[in-house]
């Protein structure tokens, strides 16, 4: 599946701004023969923008999933963005996943929050996989700090998960995990994962971009630098069996020496 990761930050506080930079991205991955779009974590609000995360947070059927479901129509693209979720008085931290007709695929919850900000600002997710089929691949989402935890994306190989979508708002100084995590991630548990990041200056956050689509084999498929850019690979399923069948992690599992982990 060719695979768009749009890096951006968006416009910060304009749903309506973001609409149109996701519309007009959509074109552009359309056009370099994408069926798949990636953006960032928040990217419909933005992420550094304080008591706006509740005022613009909506439910996961809401206009703005309305209104993406109308663009990945009418670009024929599948979308993953980040936003943030209303569901009575809660707020959460998600990632929704519409498909080319307009369907709602699935919709996560990040689950592991990160530093004060995000606890002051939303509620943990409890499901930690969340799947859908797509053109021959298993999806799974997930949000940012959840593919730094080991234990989460070894729960998504185990459940099947192929393609891995990370929405991501990293931050200097850890850089580090988009340059040497993500690939560790993709290699020891043989998937893709799509890890899609925002840029620049945004409060007190400095987003350092660095997108990548790693494959099975701990190799970037493509990379974006640290500014606004869509970048565009290919997740194989031919590449995937094959390493998986040379890397078998696994099913050279012991879960019976791995009771001390819970």
């Amino acid at each position: 599946m060719r695979t768009a990761l749009l890096q951006s930050s968006g416009r910060p506080g304009s749903t309506v701004e973001n609409l149109k930079v996701l519309d007009e991205a959509a074109g552009r991955a359309a056009a370099a023969g994408a069926g798949l779009l990636v953006a960032p974590e928040m990217f419909l609000t933005g992420y550094a923008i304080g008591d706006d995360i509740a005022r613009l947070a909506e439910p996961a059927d809401g206009d703005c999933a309305d209104a993406i479901a109308d663009l990945a129509s009418r670009h024929r693209l599948v979308i993953a963005y980040g936003y943030p979720e209303r569901d009575g008085d809660s707020v959460f931290n998600s990632a929704q996943l519409i498909s080319a007709d307009g369907d709602r695929l699935a919709n996560y919850r990040k689950t592991h929050l990160f530093g004060c900000f995000e606890r002051d600002h939303f509620t943990p997710g409890e499901q930690p996989v969340v799947q859908a089929e797509l053109n021959g691949l298993r999806v799974g989402l997930m949000i940012c700090y959840d593919v730094e935890f080991p234990e989460n994306v070894r729960a998504h190989a185990l459940a099947g998960t192929d393609l891995l979508l990370v929405p991501t708002a990293q931050m200097h100084p850890f850089q580090f995990v988009a340059e040497s995590v993500v690939p560790v991630r993709a290699f020891e548990n043989q998937m893709y994962v799509a890890y899609v990041n925002r840029v620049g200056q945004e409060g007190e956050f400095e987003f350092v971009g660095l997108s990548t689509l790693a494959g099975p084999d701990g190799i970037a498929r493509t990379r974006a630098g640290r500014g606004e850019e869509l970048v565009v690979a290919d997740a194989d399923p031919a590449i995937l069996a094959a390493s998986r069948e040379a890397n078998p992690y696994l099913k050279d599992r012991r879960p019976d020496l791995y009771g001390a982990l819970i």
